[in-house]
């Protein structure tokens, strides 16, 4: 499965499953990659401040910038990502990785990693990232 297939199917991605069908980017995740995944649960989504994600799915633009910062071109596995201390995300932005105590990307928990698909992984994480 795809990375949008096995999102759907994990059942906790809904929010995000969501967010990337409204953004247009379902057919992207779901072709050719391989794309590294920083994927927030809907836990994560629901911590923050209310009206966040409405807003958002009103706002396109920023929406698609905020999920293209959870997406890495190639595949990074964990025990890859813990030896670097950034990476480039598809908004052309930074990430920060932390190694120091577990693994942080942009500040959110990697609480799951290498789930892998067909066309790349995904790492669960406990917040969602902003630019």
């Amino acid at each position: 499965m795809n990375i949008v297939e096995t999102a759907v199917g994990a059942g906790n991605f809904t929010t995000l499953v969501a967010a990337v069908t409204a953004a247009g980017l379902a057919d992207t995740l779901s072709g050719t990659g391989p794309f590294t995944v920083f994927a927030p649960t809907d836990e994560a989504f629901a911590a923050l401040p209310e009206g966040t994600v409405d807003g958002l799915l009103k706002d396109i633009p920023a929406l698609t910038k905020i999920l293209k910062h959870h997406v890495v071109a190639g595949t990074v596995m964990a025990a890859d990502a813990a030896k670097l201390t950034s990476a480039s995300p598809l908004d052309g932005g930074d990430l920060v990785i932390d190694a120091t105590d577990g693994v942080k990307v942009g500040g959110a928990t990697v609480v799951k990693a290498d789930i892998v698909c067909d066309n790349g992984v995904i790492h669960v994480v406990d917040a969602v990232i902003l630019p």
